[in-house]
């Protein structure tokens, strides 16, 4: 006679208890509020890259359901409904949901964070003011967009290049969001900084902290090491090595991308987007204890920088807001340098405002 198939009972248990847990994990989910948030330009390599990891939480946590909105233009469409497609094929359990638009004031409807990837790169034989009169009208759209449909503590981040300036005509033209909740990407600069600092030191790269990258995401931002550590020690003594610190260290960093270019025939997307999820994670969750980031906000005025710049900056976060980092002791050859790059983008912004007036 065969015997039944009879589940022992201490497997039975543990199942029912792996249930148990799992069910609970599911109400835990959706005891949150799905947030929206919005991709531009998402059916290129950065949105490709960037889409999936928002999707698995890492930008807003393992615990945070999402909806995303991925928005490209028109002759993209295609490429942004086989995004769509993967991600619904990759069965994501934050993702509550993904929308497509090619309409940029539809995207923006009540989105919670949002990431401004697309832009106009310059191509070869455009003059720069052919460039940021291209990129004016792109911001000074999508920031009407947002300013009239996204959330009222929409908090913004712009990758695409310039965006320092990009950032400041959004803010220019969004002059109902909150001037702290417009930012701007050197995050990949500073995780840059970080990675070189490990890999000459041997070190493993989470105990590297405190590297500052200062002002604008270009080859004049400064990479600044003066109050990092390593494990404690500080990156001068670690490293032991200033002739390198002073020059190649900062040149490799500053010059990162184009070296990434050249290796791959490609941007560096996918370091760009976990970047991106670093930037937001720090910004809405807080950073670690002791620890700061590197963040491009519009200026205070610290550290003597022109107010209204956006200018990347030693940051701390919690609570969902930012804080520059005051006080810090900054020598002679590192002022310079910190006025190198705002003068760029001081001839940024008159350039970018000359456009704006031009198009009135």
């Amino acid at each position: 006679m065969t015997k039944p198939n009879v589940v022992p009972l201490a497997v039975a248990a543990a199942f029912g208890a792996g249930l148990a847990i799992c069910s609970k994990y599911v109400l835990k989910l959706h005891k949150k509020k799905a947030l929206r948030v919005l991709i531009t330009g998402a059916a290129g390599q950065i949105g490709y890259a960037l889409a999936p990891q928002v999707a698995v939480g890492s930008m807003l946590g393992a615990d945070q359901p999402i909806i995303l909105h991925l928005l490209d233009v028109e002759p993209a469409k295609n490429a942004l409904e086989g995004l769509r497609m993967e991600l619904v094929d990759g069965a994501y359990p934050l993702l509550e949901g993904v929308l497509t638009f090619t309409d940029v004031a539809a995207a923006c409807k009540d989105v919670d964070v949002a990431v401004m990837v697309g832009g106009y790169p310059r191509k070869a034989g455009e003059e720069r003011k052919d460039v940021m009169a291209k990129n004016v009208s792109i911001y000074q759209q999508q920031a009407s967009a947002l300013e009239a449909n996204a959330s009222k503590d929409v908090k913004v981040v712009v990758v695409a290049n310039p965006a320092n300036t990009n950032a400041l005509i959004l803010a220019e033209n969004a002059p109902s969001i909150p001037r702290e909740n417009i930012t701007c990407l050197t995050r990949l600069d500073h995780n840059r900084a970080l990675g070189q600092v490990a890999e000459r030191t041997g070190s493993h790269v989470g105990i590297v902290k405190n590297v500052i990258i200062w002002g604008n995401h270009s080859s004049t931002q400064y990479p600044d090491v003066n109050h990092g550590t390593v494990g404690g020690k500080p990156i001068r003594s670690a490293v032991n090595d200033d002739t390198w610190l002073n020059g190649d260290f900062i040149t490799t960093v500053q010059q990162r991308g184009a070296a990434i270019i050249k290796a791959r025939g490609l941007s560096s997307a996918l370091s760009a987007a976990n970047a991106v999820c670093n930037h937001v994670r720090d910004w809405v969750r807080g950073t670690p204890g002791g620890s700061w980031t590197s963040m491009g906000v519009v200026s205070d005025g610290s550290y003597g920088v022109q107010r209204g710049l956006v200018y990347s900056y030693p940051v701390t976060c919690a609570g969902g807001k930012w804080k520059v980092v005051q006080g810090l002791p900054i020598d002679g050859p590192s002022r310079e340098r910190l006025r190198v790059t705002e003068a760029e983008l001081v001839e940024e912004r008159d350039l970018a405002l000359q456009c704006l007036a031009e198009k009135k």
